[in-house]
């Protein structure tokens, strides 16, 4: 390479506006080598959920670290439901206890979401020429989320490899990259602190539409994560959980 020029990488991130796609956001507008800087390209999914303002913080993030390109695919899940966030016959939980809110798999979940985005992600990086869909699925708070597991990663992975052209023909893997998925909420916020996120863009709340409940599973994990890291959460909550001291 000539000269001190450096080469882009089309990379694809999946972005929410929480805490955890956030901080993988400013992650991986951080990383670069000597020769090679990555041309982001921020993903949104539409899909009828219920806490909308999550869309807001999204490209909120997606300007705060200057993405190439921010989309927004809208795909109404609402049309079959099968969770509080996309049936609005079902109620989304608070004030569960953590141990419940850990290890139990909740209304929340929506069905084959990941495997729903990551496909859209798929399709996007091989039509953009992208050799890399970064997702900040997360494995430790979240262990009730089936598709948030590495095993699950593993096997999209398996898949991609054998359903895209660039892939077969070409021999260019595109790799689905988790750098969060070991991390606990603590971690991340520690991490999201050292990278300067602005976590007042960012929204966790499954319920609130101005101002975060403070008791869904979203927001005390979030809380949680805080908390344990030392660090003041910036936004507002209508209601503070007892082990949180605003």
């Amino acid at each position: 390479m000539s000269g001190n020029k450096k080469k882009y990488k089309k990379v694809v991130v999946l972005l929410s506006g929480g805490l955890d796609s956030s901080t993988l956001a400013y992650l991986v507008a951080r990383e670069e080598t000597k020769f090679t800087r990555k041309l982001i390209y921020t993903l949104t999914v539409d899909y009828g959920q219920k806490h909308r303002i999550e869309l807001v913080s999204a490209r909120k993030i997606s300007q705060a670290i200057s993405s190439f390109s921010h989309k927004v695919i809208k795909f109404d899940l609402t049309m079959w439901g099968g969770s509080a966030l996309t049936d609005g016959k079902k109620h989304v939980p608070v004030n569960r206890k953590y141990k419940m809110v850990k290890n139990e798999i909740p209304i929340t979940y929506v069905p084959a979401r990941n495997t729903i985005f990551l496909s859209f992600a798929l399709s996007y990086a091989e039509a953009i020429g992208a050799g890399e869909i970064y997702i900040g699925v997360n494995s430790i708070d979240y262990s009730g989320y089936v598709d948030c597991r590495p095993t699950f990663i593993k096997k999209f992975q398996e898949l991609a490899d054998v359903a895209t052209v660039v892939s077969v023909r070409d021999r260019h893997k595109i790799k689905i990259k988790t750098p969060l998925i070991n991390l606990n909420k603590a971690e991340i916020v520690k991490l999201g602190t050292k990278l300067g996120v602005d976590f007042s863009k960012t929204w966790s709340c499954y319920i609130g539409k101005n101002i975060a409940c403070g008791r869904c599973d979203s927001c005390k994990l979030r809380l949680k994560g805080f908390a344990e890291a030392g660090v003041k959460d910036p936004i507002e909550y209508k209601e503070y959980p007892r082990f949180y001291k605003p």
